[in-house]
């Protein structure tokens, strides 16, 4: 373990050794290496593609109106820096953990720890998150089957799809992100079409961006509370990192992905925001989290089953990001095992190189969807999506930090070597860190999101003390196994 450049008995930490090949803390060589270029790009596209944005947008509109591009446009700049970021450390370091691995090279075991298992944290109610999403879209056409009862079907189907081996798992989202992108493309220009009237309909053109109290109905400030959510939507571009351990040849694979990924997912967010404002008032969106306002927008604009067709690739989205979170979670676990911070059965492999005991752990999020599907309907999304939204502040911010260290640590010679980087680095992970800080900050003043970083803390609390209590145990001699 490494501290900041040195190891724990104060000699300087190996130099990096080339890219691909480097070992480091809690690298899992047991991982099977099977994913492509093309499946990582649309992994972490159907990650990130989700009900951040085909759900969690109907509470940004009604934050910023028409404005939220502007914080879908800012958000975007901030995920440009978090993805370059773990992209250089992920072409050194392509290990199982990614950067929680980065963590406890380049900072401290603490946080190596802490990201980590906080981010399994924020995963497991992500998918908690995402399968309620599923719920609330089917009560489209099903309102009087009980919103648990979807809950449980689709979370069956999704462990057995994540009980597959890597090679075909990725196999199986590739397509399943596809289905998204098609969608969002045939939205977009669908949308067009309708805005300038292309056909037989009167063109709606871009009145609605600016005649119901203007652009910034709500001003600057509805724009800036509008980032809390709209930077979730991006969050996810982090799977780059954690699909490394299982990439072929990482040091190819993933700057490509990564570049593939970030443009798209820019041009898909804000294009697909903008042509859905055009389309329809924001102020007509609803007032509560009903259904995805894509699929409103297709309603109001008349076209013959265009809005039940939305509504199934909506279905679809969910059950993806699902379905990678899942994905995520496990192997995340299964890095933490092999360091010795969770019991030791989480690091066990199935015949076919699938963490399963992990996967099931992962689950978790899925009972506390189901109970709060009984107990809590109509607050279940952003009950589970609140919380899970400040973990991933604090995740993002653990990687900047990481990579400040990681840059200071290798030299410039070496940086000018990635496959991959940043030019403007250190300044613009700089900017990011105040950044992410101000906006974790302004999630008091967001309806549904106040208690957000208040029940974040206590959970940071907790596993800190985790930490401490494992590392004196450790110090006594003991393996480091629990």
């Amino acid at each position: 373990m490494t501290w900041f450049g040195v190891n724990k008995q104060g000699n300087p930490a190996p130099a990096p050794m080339p890219f691909g090949n480097v070992p480091a803390p809690g690298s899992s060589p047991e991982l099977n290496r099977a994913l492509t270029q093309r499946q990582l790009t649309m992994m972490t596209i159907g990650g990130a593609i989700g009900v951040g944005l085909f759900l969690g947008s109907s509470v940004t509109i009604r934050l910023a109106g028409p404005g939220v591009i502007l914080s879908y446009v800012i958000s975007a700049v901030i995920a440009l820096i978090v993805a370059y970021s773990i992209a250089e450390m992920a072409v050194t370091h392509p290990v199982a953990g990614s950067f929680g691995v980065y963590a406890q090279t380049y900072l401290n075991e603490w946080s190596g720890f802490a990201v980590r298992v906080t981010y399994a944290f924020v995963q497991i109610l992500a998918i908690g998150a995402e399968v309620t999403a599923v719920a609330i879209y089917f009560a489209l056409w099903f309102p009087a089957v009980p919103q648990w009862g979807w809950v449980v079907g689709v979370s069956i189907g999704l462990i057995a799809v994540n009980g597959m081996r890597v090679g075909k798992f990725g196999e199986f989202e590739y397509w399943f992100a596809i289905i998204k992108v098609i969608t969002i493309v045939s939205f977009i220009l669908i949308g067009i079409g309708l805005i300038f009237g292309v056909g037989p309909a009167r063109a709606i053109g871009f009145t609605n961006l600016t005649s119901h109290g203007g652009f910034l109905p709500h001003g600057l400030k509805g724009v800036w509370l509008a980032l809390s959510l709209t930077l979730t939507s991006y969050m996810g571009v982090e799977i780059i990192g954690i699909t490394a351990g299982e990439a072929l040849q990482p040091e190819k694979t993933i700057p490509r992905a990564m570049r593939t990924v970030i443009l798209r997912l820019i041009l898909f967010y804000v294009l697909s925001i903008t042509v859905m404002l055009s389309m329809t008032p924001w102020d007509m969106m609803g007032s509560g989290i009903t259904g995805s306002p894509f699929v409103l927008a297709f309603a109001k604009v008349g076209i013959p089953y265009a809005a039940g067709i939305m509504n199934l690739v909506v279905i679809t989205a969910a059950l993806s990001s699902a379905n990678t979170n899942l994905y995520l979670t496990s192997r995340t676990l299964f890095s933490l095992a092999h360091d010795g911070y969770v019991p030791k059965a989480l690091g066990s492999l199935g015949q076919n190189g699938v963490p399963y005991i992990a996967l099931m752990v992962s689950t978790a999020g899925i009972a506390a969807a189901i109970l709060l599907a009984i107990f809590a309907p109509g607050r279940a999304f952003l009950l589970l999506y609140g919380v899970a939204v400040a973990g991933m502040f604090f995740v993002w911010i653990i990687i900047l930090l990481a990579h400040l260290s990681f840059r200071r640590t290798i030299g410039q010679a070496r940086v000018a070597q990635l496959p991959i980087r940043l030019s403007i680095s250190p300044w613009a992970q700089i900017a990011a860190l105040v950044a992410l800080a101000a906006i974790a900050v302004s999630t008091f003043s967001v309806q549904g999101l106040e208690y957000s970083i208040p029940s974040f803390m206590p959970f940071l609390l907790l596993i800190t003390a985790i930490y401490w209590m494992l590392k004196r145990r450790n110090g006594n001699g003991q393996s480091g196994q629990v």
